[in-house]
């Protein structure tokens, strides 16, 4: 429940600052532009199932749940390689 609820406000403020206070909606959502994990820069696939998740107007995608709890930790961190 925490970890859900630490999604939803980081989603919110990244969306927030990204539209300057407005929400992002599901058409604005910038797709996920690399074929390795943002992460441990492993091939997606090659762990498995790679996550998907949305993160305000951009949409991450990982190798494995680890990788989703390290970017987790520091979103900024990992988002500001997508750009």
């Amino acid at each position: 429940m925490k970890t859900t609820l630490m999604l939803i406000a980081t989603a919110i403020l990244a969306s927030c600052a990204a539209s300057g206070g407005g929400s992002a909606s599901t058409a604005a959502v910038k797709r996920y532009n690399r074929d390795t994990c943002v992460v441990g820069d492993n091939k997606l696939g090659s762990m498995g199932t790679p996550v998907t998740k949305v993160y305000g107007d951009q949409e991450v995608k990982f190798c494995c749940k680890p990788c989703v709890a390290k970017f987790e930790k520091n979103p900024g961190k990992y988002l500001a390689k997508l750009h």
